[in-house]
């Protein structure tokens, strides 16, 4: 199976909200992330439960836990490639006003995905 192309999402100010997100985390999540990260460029659509799962409205989660603790990673595809929008440690359910935001990232990565894909 080909690679999954992975684009971190970029604002239009240049900032990218899953970077500034994972600099707030523990280095082990961080690691952990990343790694889930690399499962998704690999499996893409066949990433399944316990790595990732289809939230609603074109929107998915990557799912990393780390003592206890919930993190997600929201993401959706464009053209064939994995877009991450962003990340949040999850309470007990993803909150729709998350998946609200990954919508609207969506829409506007759909507009102009040259400008909202973050350049390393």
């Amino acid at each position: 199976m080909p690679l999954t192309e992975v684009i971190l999402y970029q604002e239009e100010d240049g900032t990218c909200p899953l970077l500034l997100w994972l600099d707030g985390m523990p280095p082990k999540v961080q690691d952990k992330c990343y790694v889930r990260i690399v499962r998704l460029e690999e499996m893409g659509h066949e990433l399944r439960r316990p790595e990732g799962d289809y939230l609603r409205d074109d929107i998915y989660e990557l799912r990393v836990s780390f003592q206890r603790i919930q993190y997600r990673m929201l993401y959706f595809y464009h053209e064939g490639r994995a877009v991450v929008s962003h990340g949040l440690v999850k309470e007990s359910e993803v909150p729709p006003k998350e998946i609200q935001l990954a919508i609207e990232r969506m829409q506007s990565f759909t507009k102009d995905p040259s400008k909202h894909t973050h350049e390393e």
